[in-house]
């Protein structure tokens, strides 16, 4: 189901809770694909806050996939470079401090652990969506 883009900066700045292997959860990591899906063409990631659910999912474009992370953990930073990003939920671009190669520790759409190394854009855009979870907002 696609859902509305949440443009609230106060539920945005809200830390959001652990998934859990529950219905409820996974299909909200459906409905961030899909919603992130319905918007390619003006954004690339997307947290489960920004379609109104405090929980700590994110998505990403990897080429023509859209990969739901549950509970991501970034583990691991390396290359830090300042940037600016803009954000769906947001009006403008804002400054960010970002790192050019992450691992980051989560659970994929069948809640089986993983861990993966990322690189350039996907890692940037894995910082984004993660700060949404934590409450960041750039």
């Amino acid at each position: 189901m696609v859902c509305n883009i949440v443009k609230d900066a106060m539920f945005l700045a809200m830390k959001s809770e652990p998934a859990t292997d529950c219905p409820e959860d996974r299909k909200v990591a459906k409905d961030l694909c899909d919603t992130l899906k319905a918007h390619a063409g003006s954004c690339v990631g997307m947290a489960a806050n920004m379609i109104g659910v405090r929980k700590t999912i994110i998505a990403v474009t990897m080429g023509f996939f859209h990969v739901p992370m549950i509970n991501p953990v970034i583990v691991a930073r390396e290359d830090p470079y300042e940037t600016e990003e803009g954000c769906l939920s947001l009006s403008g671009v804002r400054p960010a401090k970002r790192y050019r190669k992450i691992t980051v520790e989560y659970l994929d759409a069948d809640f089986k652990p993983r861990r993966d190394t990322f690189t350039d854009h996907i890692a940037q855009i894995i910082q984004h969506e993660y700060d949404h979870t934590r409450g960041i907002v750039i």
